[in-house]
C-alpha cells in the first residue's frame, strides 16, 4: 500500500537532496501488501564466507508465446557474477515456468544488498525484490594452522625520480649565482660611479708612470705602452671615441682633418710631437726599439703638453649640447633604475621559487597547494565548528557550518501518520562535501524494524542517479548511548552539466527513538582527505536526545 503511494505521489524538493531517503525507508518498512507478479527471486543462503558462492534464482511464470529477457552483466553489483546458467523451462498446465540461476560471490566482508533485477516480459518491465546478503570473514584456527613470521619489506624501485638533495643543491647554486651576480654588478657600478674625469684621469696615469721604476729598470717597452695609453685614453674619452683602437696614422689624419675644419685649435707642432711619440711607442712595442732614457723623459714632458693642448683645443659646449648631455644623463639614470627594478623582481621570484621548492621537498606538494592556494574543505575543517540541535526528536551534531532548513513534499496519506518532519542541509551533491539531517515524529507509539527501514536506501540512491553502489551496514552507538544502524559505502554520481563521473563515499546513520525516526547523511568525494576527516568528525559527534514534550 505505502509502496504504491510512493510510486504515485512522492515528490521531493531538490534543495532537500538525499534527505528524503529516510521517508522512503519508512514507507518500505511499513509495507504489508505488495502487488502479486509472476516473478520471484531467491538465494540459497543469505550468509556466506569470503569467496564462497551463492545461487541466485529468478523464476518467471508466463504464457508460452511471451518473450522473456533475463538480466545479464554487472547488474548484481556490489556482488560479482561468477557464472550465468542456461534457462530451465517447465510446462505446467499450458503455462511456462522459467528458472534462471546465477552464481555470485564477494571477496570483502560486510553486509551487502543484491539490487532488484529487471526482467522484460512481452516488452513490459518487472522488478524483483532486493535481497540482503552478509559476507563473513574466514576464521583461522591458530592452534592448527601454522603461522609464519612476517616477511621483511622490500623496496620497489619507483623508477626515475629527482631526489630531494638535488632540489636543495639546485637551490644553493641559484642563490650562489644570484649573490655573485649582485656582487659583480655592485663592483662595476662602484667603478663607474667613481671614474675620474678625462683630464684628471690622464694626469693620474702620468703621475703613476712617474712613480714607477720602469725607466730605472730599462723597461722601455712597458714605459712607452703606458705613456701612449694615457694620451690615447684622454683622446678617446674627450675628443674621438675611437682613440684607443685607431692606428697612429689614422689618429694623426683625424686630428689634422679636425684642425683644418676648425673644430680643433691645435698647432702643427703639437700634432707633429704627438705623431713622433706614437711612432716611437709603436717601435718600442713592436720593433723592440729602445730609445734612450733622456728621450723617454722628454716624451713624457711633451705628452703632458699635448694633453693640455688637446684640452684647450676643444670648444666650450653650447647650451644645446649641454641640454643633450643632461637628457642623456637622465636617460642613463632611468635605464639604471629600470635595471635595478628588474633585478629586484627577478631576485624576488628566485627567492619565492626556492622557498616553494623547499616547502614542497619537506612538506609535499598537496600540503603547499592546499595551505597557500586554499582548499574549500580544508578551510571548513580548520575553521570554527558549531554544535547545534536540529529537529524533533532533536539531534545534536557538530558541523563546520550551520545546517539550513529544507523542505520535502509528501502525500497527504503519509502526512496523516506524522506529527511533523524537518530536514536540514549543507552543500550539494556536486560539491566535495554534503550533509543532511532529517527527523520525523509519528502520532502515538510506532514500532518498526530499522533493518527493514534501510532496505529501500539502495533503490533510492539508484533513483537519484547514483551508479556502482557498494553498500555495507553495521550497528552504531552514539556518544550518549543511542543505538542505530550505520549504512556506508561508495557510489559514483554523475555531474548533470559535464557528464563527468564523480567517485563519492557516503555514511548514513539511522535511529528509531520513542516514536520518532532520525537520519544523518554525509556524502563526500573519496579523493578529498579533508572531506573524509569532516565526515568522521560529524559522525562521531552525533547524539540523539529525548523527544520534546
Amino acid at each position: 500500500m505505502f509502496r504504491n503511494y510512493y510510486n504515485t505521489y512522492l515528490k521531493f524538493n531538490l534543495s532537500g537532496g538525499l534527505g528524503f531517503l529516510f521517508f522512503i525507508s519508512l514507507l518500505f518498512s511499513f509495507s504489508e501488501i505488495s502487488a502479486q507478479t509472476s516473478i520471484s527471486a531467491s538465494v540459497d543462503s543469505t550468509t556466506i564466507k569470503i569467496g564462497e558462492q551463492i545461487t541466485y534464482k529468478i523464476e518467471v511464470e508466463t504464457n508460452p508465446e511471451d518473450l522473456v529477457v533475463f538480466p545479464e552483466g554487472e547488474t548484481f553489483s556490489p556482488l560479482e557474477l561468477v557464472e550465468s546458467l542456461e534457462i530451465d523451462t517447465i510446462n505446467e498446465n499450458g503455462n511456462y515456468r522459467l528458472l534462471k540461476e546465477y552464481f555470485l560471490t564477494q571477496f570483502d566482508s560486510g553486509k551487502y544488498v543484491i539490487p532488484s533485477q529487471k526482467v522484460l516480459i512481452k516488452n513490459n518491465s518487472y522488478y524483483t525484490d532486493s535481497i540482503a546478503v552478509e559476507v563473513n570473514d574466514v576464521v583461522v584456527d591458530t592452534t592448527k594452522q601454522k603461522l609464519y613470521p612476517i616477511k621483511p619489506s622490500v623496496e620497489v624501485d619507483p623508477g626515475f625520480s629527482i631526489p630531494t638533495w638535488a632540489w636543495w643543491l639546485l637551490g644553493i647554486f641559484l642563490i650562489a649565482g644570484l649573490v655573485a651576480f649582485l656582487i659583480i654588478r655592485k663592483k662595476k657600478k662602484d667603478s663607474e660611479e667613481y671614474e675620474l674625469p678625462p683630464y684628471e684621469e690622464a694626469m693620474a696615469e702620468l703621475q703613476k708612470l712617474d712613480n714607477s721604476h720602469l725607466l730605472e729598470n730599462r723597461e722601455i717597452k712597458e714605459y712607452y705602452s703606458q705613456l701612449s695609453f694615457a694620451v690615447r685614453k684622454y683622446l678617446d674619452r674627450k675628443i674621438y671615441d675611437h682613440g684607443l683602437e685607431r692606428t697612429t696614422n689614422e689618429l694623426i689624419i683625424y686630428l689634422r682633418a679636425q684642425k683644418d675644419a676648425g673644430k680643433l685649435k691645435l698647432s702643427d707642432g703639437t700634432i707633429s710631437d704627438f705623431e713622433k711619440i706614437l711612432q716611437r711607442s709603436d717601435l718600442a712595442k713592436f720593433a723592440r726599439s729602445k730609445p734612450d732614457v733622456i728621450t723617454a723623459k722628454e716624451d713624457r714632458s711633451k705628452t703632458q703638453h699635448i694633453i693640455d693642448d688637446l684640452r684647450a683645443s676643444v670648444p666650450e659646449p653650447t647650451q644645446e649640447e649641454l641640454l643633450k648631455d643632461e637628457a642623456f644623463l637622465q636617460e642613463q639614470a632611468r635605464k639604471r633604475k629600470k635595471r635595478r627594478i628588474i633585478i629586484g623582481v627577478v631576485a624576488g621570484v628566485v627567492i619565492i621559487i626556492l622557498g616553494v621548492t623547499a616547502l614542497i621537498a619537506t612538506q609535499g606538494y598537496t600540503y603547499v597547494k592546499d595551505t597557500y592556494l586554499g582548499h574549500p574543505t580544508k578551510e571548513l575543517l580548520e575553521g570554527e565548528w558549531i554544535r547545534s540541535e536540529y529537529g524533533n526528536p532533536s539531534v545534536a551534531v557538530t558541523t563546520p557550518r550551520v545546517l539550513v532548513r529544507g523542505e520535502i513534499e509528501m502525500p497527504q496519506e503519509v502526512q496523516q501518520m506524522m506529527v511533523g518532519s524537518e530536514t536540514f542541509i549543507y552543500g550539494s551533491l556536486l560539491s566535495n562535501y554534503y550533509t543532511t539531517l532529517s527527523t520525523i515524529k509519528f502520532k502515538g507509539e510506532v514500532k518498526f524494524d530499522l533493518k527493514k527501514a534501510v532496505d529501500g536506501i539502495y533503490t533510492n540512491l539508484e533513483a537519484q542517479g547514483a551508479r556502482n553502489i557498494v553498500m555495507k551496514q553495521e550497528d552504531f552507538t552514539t556518544l550518549n548511548g543511542a543505538k542505530g544502524l550505520k549504512v556506508f559505502g561508495t557510489l559514483d554520481a554523475e555531474n548533470p552539466v559535464t557528464g563527468e563521473s564523480i567517485p563519492n563515499e557516503y555514511v548514513i546513520l539511522n535511529f528509531a527513538e520513542k516514536g520518532g525516526f532520525e537520519q544523518i547523511i554525509v556524502v563526500f568525494n573519496e579523493n578529498d582527505q579533508y572531506a573524509r576527516e569532516i565526515s568522521e568528525r560529524i559522525i562521531n559527534s552525533v547524539e540523539i536526545n529525548n523527544l520534546k514534550e
